[in-house]
């Protein structure tokens, strides 16, 4: 299937910890048929250095940069732009979505960049803030260390789901995604346990185990039966599914069963919430990305 990606912006900062994001980019582009837009923002007040490296401080620098980046990453056939936004920006992830409109990509591939763990849950990624201020689905990379092989693949997806109807629209991307690459599918659910239940639950939970555990057996149940007709209808389709019900906290859940299941990418629909409405709000998306080392496809609903 063409179309479903035709121009992946891939914004780089000149560091190491962008450019694991390039052999994604590179991959699907070959997969895909798609041209890939390299960005660089110029900020304002730049540092000397981003992650121990010198930082590109001015539009020629950049624009030799992102040059040397296109020969050295990306084969012959894929057709590789350069953009170097000059006019200083103060707030670099509402400059990446605010080139979307200009340069008109349908995916943007990023690195997470790490940092720690606290920090990142509550203030949030650049990559979680562009996810949160656009309408563009957004790739992101785990950083590895230096000297770390990362090789990018996308044979196998998981698409963790909650029974909404408006989360499927990851399950129908996934497919798509399947589809082009040649991947099978993992649709998984997780209901608590006694033990992992949170909110209004923690209360039942101390006032009537009993009740609440059948309570929490049928969900279950219902789980499998939602999941079966999922499965059912992709497999119909032509793609190879699979489709489990785990029992535990759901970001535990879901970052074991994907290194376990060989994971590749995570399909995930989000409605974006980033920075301290995250943290709060307990946003799996946030939280995933912080314990879980496996890119994941935010698809924003």
């Amino acid at each position: 299937m063409t179309g479903m990606f035709t121009n992946i912006l891939v914004p780089l900062d000149g560091s190491y910890l962008a450019e694991q994001a390039l052999p994604a980019a590179a991959y699907l582009a070959r997969k895909l048929g798609a041209r890939v837009t390299l960005l660089h923002m110029i900020e304002t007040h730049p540092p000397e250095k981003v992650h121990g490296e010198p930082h590109l401080r001015t539009s020629d620098q950049a624009g030799e940069y992102l040059e040397t980046v296109a020969r050295r990453e990306f084969p012959d056939g894929v057709q590789v732009d350069s953009h170097v936004h000059s006019d200083q920006v103060g707030d670099v992830a509402r400059g990446i979505v605010e080139h979307t409109g200009e340069l008109s990509p349908d995916l943007i591939v990023m690195c997470t960049h790490g940092g720690h763990a606290a920090r990142n849950r509550l203030f949030g990624s650049i990559a979680q803030k562009v996810t949160s201020l656009g309408t563009i689905p957004v790739l992101t990379i785990h950083p590895r260390a230096e000297g770390e092989q990362f090789t990018f693949d996308c044979r196998r997806l998981l698409v963790p789901l909650d029974g909404k109807r408006e989360h499927e629209a990851a399950v129908d991307f996934a497919a798509r995604l399947a589809r082009v690459c040649g991947a099978a599918l993992h649709l998984v659910m997780v209901v608590p346990t006694l033990s992992t239940v949170s909110g209004e639950d923690t209360a039942r939970r101390k006032l009537s185990p009993g009740t609440l555990s059948e309570l929490l057996d049928q969900e279950e149940q219902d789980a499998a039966g939602y999941l079966l007709g999922l499965e059912r209808h992709l497999r119909a389709s032509g793609l190879e599914v699979r489709s489990e019900v785990l029992r535990g906290e759901p970001v535990e859940s879901i970052a074991e069963i994907a290194i376990a299941a060989g994971i590749d990418v995570v399909v995930l629909g989000t409605h974006g919430k980033a920075g301290v409405s995250a943290f709060w709000a307990g946003s799996f998306a946030a939280r995933l990305a912080v314990r879980s080392s496996v890119p994941m496809l935010l698809i924003p609903l």
